[in-house]
């Protein structure tokens, strides 16, 4: 796992950038956009500014109580996104490949405050920054060949979470290249599967569900919902790679019924594209943790026979604290 920024707070803000366009973060929903702008401290660290939503369609709180973990996750995601483009100079027709990811949170950074001393604004929203600092940077002629980034999330100087993440950039000529055929397929809806019950994957509404029952305990089969308007907000080629990371999540859910699971630590490698036309399957099992605390849950995907996916998420155990996850 590549972790961690060892810094406490920001370098104060110098003039930071205004609003950009939505495809700089590959989303093209506004409400689905978290990061609102940044700032260049040196070539090669950042800082990111960022809302999060006390409320949204997807990144609910969990049980009312705590923000939803994969937010970090997301807002990592787009801050990546976002520096290649705008200060990297990929182009916006290139494509991404995030090899790794990680992030390291706990329930107490995450809890939602109920007093207005609490609030960053009246709607509840946070004020989010994003340290991030680049290394193992790799040109591709002049353009981004790959780099990994260093993240510590923090709101109003008291550290949420740290992070980590490698990528590795396509040009879209070799893109197309590349995927060949398979480019046909963009934004071709593909058959939905039958889900399992929400409660079991830990969600609220089936149509944010992604896993289909198999006849085997602790095996499901990837439901892809290419209309969902966050897993697939817009046309793609193949599975997106946050919908991999809500699978492991509701495989977390899943693995151990009537036992909630809140994932403050996340590690996952993305290990070759996931095909939308063909079986991808998703097994998990729990595994030893470091404490006594803690439920740790190993979860793989496979298709055609071979790994595509692999994550490691931490929640703590049923405590008062984390009792209750979801509704």
């Amino acid at each position: 796992m590549v972790l961690l920024v060892s810094r406490t707070a920001s370098v104060p803000l110098k003039g930071r950038q205004a609003a950009f366009p939505r495809q700089l973060v590959h989303r093209s929903d506004p409400e689905d956009v978290f990061p609102t702008g940044w700032t260049r401290q040196t070539d090669t660290q950042f800082s990111v500014s960022a809302r999060w939503p006390r409320a949204h369609r997807f990144f609910a709180p969990v049980t009312g109580r705590y923000q939803d973990p994969l937010l970090i996750a997301e807002t990592m995601r787009q801050t990546t996104m976002l520096l290649a483009h705008a200060e990297f100079d990929v182009p916006v027709g290139d494509q991404f490949v995030m090899w790794e990811l990680g992030y390291l949170s706990s329930p107490e950074r995450l809890a939602l405050g109920a007093r207005p001393e609490h609030l960053d604004h009246p709607d509840g929203s946070w004020d989010i920054t994003v340290d991030v600092s680049c290394s193992r940077i790799k040109r591709r002629g002049r353009g981004l060949g790959s780099m990994s980034l260093e993240l510590l999330l923090h709101r109003s100087g008291s550290r949420i979470a740290t992070g980590g993440g490698r990528i590795s950039c396509t040009s879209a000529k070799v893109y197309e290249r590349l995927r060949g055929n398979r480019r046909a397929g963009t934004g071709v809806p593909v058959p939905l599967l039958p889900s399992v019950a929400p409660r079991e994957a830990g969600r609220a509404s089936e149509r944010d569900v992604v896993l289909a029952p198999t006849p085997r305990q602790g095996l499901w089969r990837l439901r892809l919902d290419t209309g969902h308007p966050t897993l697939f907000g817009r046309p793609n080629d193949h599975v997106p790679g946050v919908l991999l990371l809500e699978a492991a999540r509701q495989a977390a859910n899943a693995v151990r019924p009537g036992r909630d699971f809140l994932p403050v630590s996340l590690e996952a490698a993305f290990l070759r594209y996931v095909e939308l036309d063909r079986p991808c399957w998703i097994e998990a099992w729990i595994v030893p943790a470091d404490t006594r605390s803690t439920t740790r849950v190993h979860v793989r995907a496979t298709q055609d026979g071979e790994p595509v996916f692999t994550s490691t998420l931490d929640s703590p155990d049923r405590t008062e604290e984390a009792q209750g996850i979801r509704p």
